[in-house]
């Protein structure tokens, strides 16, 4: 509802002075004067626009365009709507030239990207190299020139457009993998910009991250940033080890004194740890609407009204556990601990970088694993595990999360884990058990979820038991501790507590 309060004030203000969509959001003054660019206060710099094309008919479609789901989005729009900002992104239609535009409040500088552009900087380097490697090499990461030179050129062409489009003095946060080597870029041709940085995955140990060929490149990249987070204390450490033992650079407690060609101290990174959340009202709201109870009612019911239920929400990712999770289930199945009468398992599995080998791969194995164990378990009456290859509006989600009766997070390795504290927060009841890997960035604060290793089988196919058979009172303890973490800390409050930090005043030491 801000949201739209906001883009209706906006509205208002460009019919009293006389403009029009095109030019909402422009600062007060132009850097030089002389050209007609609009120039914004704030800017937020991502691989994709805040938006995704859609058809007039679909609901929420307002010329051709509607709001992308997810977090960050979620996070920043209602911040994008009240100041002078504008967000830098692709549009998701390679070989296609767009000028700038509004939607929703927001206006959005698109950044165009070939076919090439796609293969080698996003499916290439940003997927096929930083992905896995940063994710501790669970799929081996591939090392190309080619792939390398294109990231440098479209980060250049990221940074260009922030160049062209930042009023003097303003703040610019670029985010994530796609983009390390923006804040550099930026500060170079910008030194009046105030630069942060946020990495939604991990950050590998200097051990993996040395693997790198263009270690250095990437790390004196991200070093043009005044502030860099991350999702874990642990990946800041690894970070100011890898910036210490691949540039030599000085490194006291979590700032970086960045020095320049000359030798002396340009400015001081920080390296931080600020764990994203999610948009806690959204969540805790649809949960207790009678349609969307109802229909966790009627997924239970559509499941035979087993007497648990156990849920996985994925992308289709390596990364994720998903083949790790099927095993365990299979082996409970196969031991007789779980049967397809009294359990079921919801797999969700959304589509993911489906041009990309590995995850072709990884769809062909899931989906023959859950073959194998539906052929040798289900009845007449009974499915052992309902797959579901398909992505879910965010009110089918939440009546799945009500209708489970055992959350299953079982990431190899994961940044965050947003579905975790999803669930934690449908559950306005207290009631159900989440069953999280210690290698997901959640685990840091949803210490009363029951934490497990993914690739110890025999110790997962305990906790899910544990979770199964937990008595209501223990798990109501729990959920209401993980519930309470939660709801204090959400997606807005870390969006705060980030620019805050970002505008903080750094008293230099170079003693």
């Amino acid at each position: 509802m801000q949201a739209t309060e906001s883009a209706e004030h906006r509205a208002e203000k460009h019919q009293e002075h006389g403009t029009d969509a095109g030019t909402e959001g422009k600062a007060a003054g132009h850097q030089g004067g002389t050209d007609d660019v609009d120039r914004f206060d704030f800017m937020v710099v991502s691989n994709r626009m805040p938006v995704d094309r859609c058809s007039p008919d679909e609901p929420g479609c307002e010329d051709g365009w509607r709001r992308s789901p997810g977090g960050l989005v979620t996070a920043l729009a209602p911040m994008m709507t009240k100041t002078d900002g504008a967000w830098v992104g692709w549009h998701g239609a390679p070989d296609e030239h767009l000028e700038p535009f509004s939607h929703g409040g927001i206006d959005l500088i698109p950044v165009q990207l070939s076919t090439r552009d796609v293969e080698l900087y996003y499916e290439g380097f940003s997927n096929a190299t930083l992905w896995p490697l940063y994710h501790d090499v669970i799929a081996p990461p591939e090392f190309h020139r080619a792939w390398w030179d294109t990231y440098r050129k479209v980060n250049k062409r990221f940074a260009d457009a922030v160049i062209r489009h930042a009023a003097e003095g303003a703040t610019v946060w670029v985010q994530d993998y796609q983009l390390q080597l923006v804040p550099r870029m930026l500060r170079e041709q910008r030194p009046d910009l105030k630069i942060g940085f946020f990495n939604h995955i991990p950050f590998p140990p200097p051990e993996i991250f040395a693997q790198l060929p263009w270690r250095r490149a990437i790390i004196d990249g991200l070093l043009g940033a005044d502030l860099i987070g991350f999702q874990r204390s642990s990946d800041a450490g690894n970070f100011m080890r890898s910036a210490r033992r691949f540039l030599g650079a000085s490194v006291k407690q979590q700032q970086v004194h960045v020095k320049g060609a000359d030798g002396q101290t340009t400015h001081i990174a920080r390296a931080q740890a600020f764990p994203i959340s999610i948009d806690v009202k959204q969540i805790s709201e649809l949960a207790q609407k009678p349609e969307v109870i109802e229909r966790a009612k009627q997924i239970r019911r559509d499941l035979g009204n087993p007497k648990t239920i156990l849920l996985g929400v994925d992308r289709l990712d390596y990364t994720k556990g998903i083949r790790h999770r099927l095993k365990a289930y299979e082996e409970l199945l196969e031991d007789g601990k779980v049967t397809v009468e009294d359990a079921s398992l919801i797999q969700v599995a959304s589509p993911s970088r489906e041009r990309v080998e590995q995850y072709r791969l990884l769809r062909e194995e899931v989906e023959g694993t859950v073959g194998h164990i539906n052929g040798t378990y289900d009845t007449m009456q009974n499915t052992a595990v309902r797959y579901l290859h398909h992505s879910y509006p965010i009110e089918e989600m939440v009546a799945l999360y009500l209708a489970a009766d055992v959350m299953l997070v079982t990431a190899l390795r994961d940044g965050m884990n947003l579905v975790a504290k999803e669930y934690v927060t449908a559950r306005t009841n207290n009631d159900g058990a989440l069953v999280l890997s210690e290698f997901a960035g959640a685990a840091d604060q949803l210490k009363q979820a029951l934490l497990m290793n993914p690739h110890d089988i025999d110790g997962l196919k305990d906790t899910i038991m544990r979770a199964v058979n937990m008595e209501p009172a223990e798990a109501a303890r729990r959920m209401r501790a993980m519930r309470k973490q939660i709801l204090t800390n959400d997606v807005d409050l870390w969006s705060a507590d980030f620019l805050r930090a970002l505008q903080e005043k750094v008293v230099r030491d170079d003693s």
